[in-house]
């Protein structure tokens, strides 16, 4: 038996190649790396501190915006009364959301969630006649300067009349919870189911049962830059949007289609990004609000998010309830867990989407024949999520580990070898689950490498010896699997995007692409896949990025995606440009065009190697003699290409299962700590991992997003939290109340790789952009229950602060 969500296959992706393409003759093997990390692009600038970002755009004229927000997590809206702040001198608009209903067209969703059988509704920039969560905007204005916008707030009196809240998942699932949205009738937003098998009757005939809890709390991303919008209109009606959003294209549509302007009158720069993690995915009312105000004043208008409000924007708050069947020997027989996810009120950002993936990625890289896993989105009066680093995959990666490790410690038996047992072979890949279609892996051997590289047998030594003092050392193993590349037809989630490579007439070349880039260094990487097809210097071709009016139409950047879709797209499009100019050496140079070889800045007969042109001099004679001479038909040098892994399974099969992911790399890791039973503070004393996402085009980056992530699961393993106080609001504003990592916080982390490269794309990469972050939670979750092991206690709530650990040691570990 197989059962698995309505999967969003209404609209279909244009016919699929089983394969990848091969390469023509002469191009360079993607899956080689040539061992060259090109320089970051405009590094210089980063780390002097003169690149521009979103707050650096002023125009002549620049007003600014403040918002005023619900001090309620919910109430009805009696009454607006602006009529002080208007009479401001420096105040030039004020916008209710009464005001604003004529304006603009409810906003689009980032990921409507009717498109997979979940419930919907509309919402508008501001609030109209009610309000959900404290934060949400009710009202804006525009003043000569920030402090006189946010003066002119104060002025603004809004009647409210207090409703009931609510603000735990699960009584907002009782019948006599408040509802937030009266036409559903209750507060669920959907259900995702996936299994196959029979796991109650696997669990109930097996020789062991373990049920058990696991609860993490609601989390934040934390960028180092918040959002911001800069708009402006042009006398002729065109609107510019500078913002720092990871989805440019897709928010001038929605901007379009809720301002009622033509579509080719809108243009969105999408800035440089100090950081998105999803927190910049578009959707926000901010974005045309911004617009609207613009209009009203005539003028451009600048809006900033305070880190206040920023960390309104929630994540991650899950409980996971579970129950796991094994034999002996370690080996799961079978396996269930209901997972609920507070999501905090729906909201068009799509972060609700994150409950998606928490179920679709069970079982994880284990095979586990029998399971039945049921993700329940919940609304509730916290402030919406949106996207977060890791999208709900870290959720599977935190019970299934918590499972092995209960699993190794009921029979005894060591944590890695529980996972040996069970883990999928590398000869069963492809390997189908029921929304999964693996691409490659070998499981056991990036584990084995981790526990190699962090002197596993010793770190054993190190905790019996630690203990025999009085110390509570603990080791704890985590292991990843983060499905990537994402496709969501009827959707702006889609996995493909599009390039453009342009050769100019002195050989320089141009890169123009959908995909953008949240501060990662793609476009150094496309840079470099480019001047490899041409064989020239990687300073000789350019990336352009984020602008609407310049590049194809792509669809941002979100998960891991970028070189399997753009950069994949941008090789194409040089390979058949390379075609082109082979064609045209060989008529000028009256040799076999497969007989060209492109390196060093020239095109080079392999034969006669003195039979050459340089690049510059052959991209020259095209443009000046094409069509004219004979052999030179084709002088476009500019191609467009679209790319996608081909691995997509959107119709379901015989059995029911289909695979709107193609891409799944995976990571192992180590991390030893030490807790302190008389504080419940954790140390953390050393970290390890071995990660394996395919083909690794620019090692540096891949590891600067591995330790990026890992930070950012450990930081989400022990100190990250929004707590919400009794009156709905959150308690964490700043970041001394959200407590990320800092430098001191982390030791030094051992990073290797392995490499399995994906059947299934162009540069057989399989995205690096999340790994590391369900890992490290995972391993931090167990090497810290491994540390409180010989007090007989669990601890299941997470982050593992130190009140909760103290917690857990005087309940005796319950729940």
């Amino acid at each position: 038996m197989t059962t698995t969500p309505t999967p969003p296959h209404s609209l279909r992706t244009a016919a699929e190649p089983d394969t990848v393409p091969d390469p023509p003759p002469g191009a360079p093997d993607l899956h080689e790396t040539d061992g060259h990390q090109p320089l970051r692009r405009d590094g210089d600038l980063l780390l002097t501190g003169r690149a521009r970002f979103v707050d650096d755009i002023a125009p002549r004229g620049l007003m600014h915006a403040a918002i005023l927000r619900s001090p309620h997590p919910h109430a009805l809206i009696r009454g607006v009364d602006a009529t002080r702040a208007r009479e401001r001198a420096d105040v030039e608009v004020v916008l209710t959301g009464a005001d604003a209903v004529d304006l603009a067209t409810p906003l689009p969703h980032f990921f409507e969630p009717s498109i997979v059988g979940c419930r919907t509704t509309e919402f508008r920039c501001l609030a109209t006649d009610r309000v959900r969560w404290v934060g949400e905007p009710v009202a804006a204005v525009v003043a000569t300067s920030l402090a006189a916008a946010e003066a002119a707030l104060d002025d603004i009196v809004v009647d409210y009349e207090p409703l009931p809240a609510v603000l735990d998942a699960d009584e907002a699932l009782r019948e006599d919870a408040p509802v937030l949205f009266e036409e559903w009738g209750d507060n669920r937003l959907g259900l995702f189911p996936f299994a196959e098998g029979d796991a109650a009757a696997k669990i109930a005939a097996a020789p062991h049962v373990i049920r058990d809890e696991l609860r993490v709390g609601r989390q934040h991303v934390a960028p180092m830059e918040t959002r911001g919008y800069v708009a402006e209109w042009e006398p002729g009606g065109r609107l510019t949007l500078w913002a720092s959003t990871q989805n440019p294209h897709p928010l001038r549509t929605n901007l379009a289609t809720t301002l009622g302007v033509p579509e080719d009158r809108v243009r969105v720069v999408a800035t440089r990004m100090g950081g998105g993690f999803g927190h910049k995915f578009n959707g926000y009312g901010e974005e045309p609000l911004v617009c609207l105000l613009s209009r009203l004043a005539d003028a451009p208008v600048k809006w900033i998010e305070t880190r206040k409000d920023c960390l309104l924007v929630g994540a991650r708050e899950f409980t996971h309830r579970f129950e796991v069947g094994f034999d002996d020997d370690g080996v799961v027989l079978g396996l269930s867990d209901r997972i609920v996810g507070n999501i905090g009120c729906l909201a068009p950002w799509g972060g609700w989407s994150m409950t998606f993936p928490a179920g679709m990625t069970f079982p994880g890289p284990y095979r586990i024949a029998d399971y039945a896993i049921e993700s329940v989105p919940v609304v509730t009066n916290k402030a919406p999520w949106n996207g977060f680093r890791g999208y709900g995959k870290e959720q599977a990666a935190m019970a299934l580990e918590r499972i092995m490790d209960l699993v190794a410690e009921h029979r005894g038996i060591d944590p890695a070898e529980v996972r040996r047992r069970n883990f999928i072979p590398p000869e069963a890949f492809p390997f189908w689950t029921a929304a999964k279609h693996l691409d490659s892996g070998e499981y056991a051997a990036a584990l084995d490498k981790a526990l190699a590289l962090a002197g596993y047998d010793a770190l054993r030594e190190r905790q019996a010896a630690a203990l025999a003092q009085g110390r509570h050392l603990g080791v704890g193993i985590g292991f990843e699997l983060t499905p990537e590349g994402g496709d969501f037809a009827g959707s702006f989630v889609r996995g493909f995007d599009t390039s453009t490579v342009r050769v100019h007439p002195s050989g320089a070349v141009s890169v123009l692409t959908g995909v953008t880039s949240p501060g990662t260094g793609n476009e150094t990487s496309i840079a470099h896949l480019v001047a490899r097809e041409f064989g020239i210097a990687v300073e000789a071709v350019g990336v352009t990025q984020g602008d609407t009016d310049s590049c194809p139409y792509g669809f941002g950047n979100f998960t891991s995606r970028s070189l399997a879709t753009g950069g994949a797209a941008a090789v194409l499009a040089a390979r058949e440009l390379r075609e082109r100019m082979a064609d045209a050496a060989s008529a000028l140079l009256d040799a076999d065009a497969a007989d060209f070889e492109f390196r060093d800045g020239a095109v080079v007969s392999r034969t006669a190697p003195e039979t050459s042109l340089t690049f510059a001099e052959l991209a020259e004679t095209i443009y000046r003699r094409g069509l004219a001479a004979p052999g030179l038909d084709q002088p476009l040098l500019e191609v467009t290409r679209i790319d996608l892994p081909h691995n997509f399974h959107h119709v379901p099969d015989d059995q029911g299962r289909f695979s709107a992911y193609p891409s799944f790399p995976y990571s192992a890791h180590v991390a030893l700590v030490e807790v302190d039973a008389e504080t419940g503070v954790v140390e953390v004393l050393e970290y390890s991992a071995i990660d394996d996402c395919g083909v690794v085009i620019s090692p540096g980056f891949v590891a600067g997003q591995l330790y990026g992530a890992i930070a950012q699961g450990i930081g989400g393993a022990l100190w990250e939290e929004v707590p919400y106080d009794e009156d709905g609001a959150p308690a964490a504003e700043t970041f001394k109340h959200y407590l990320t990592p800092r430098a001191p916080d982390l030791p030094s982390f051992r990073l290797e790789h392995q490499h399995t490269p994906s059947p299934f794309t162009l540069l057989g990469t399989k995205g690096a952009g999340e790994s590391g972050v369900g890992g490290a939670m995972a391993a931090l979750l167990n090497a810290v229950n491994d540390g409180l092991r010989p007090l007989g206690v669990h601890a299941h709530r997470v982050p593992l602060t130190p009140p909760v650990v103290l917690d857990a040691i005087v309940s005796g570990g319950a729940p």
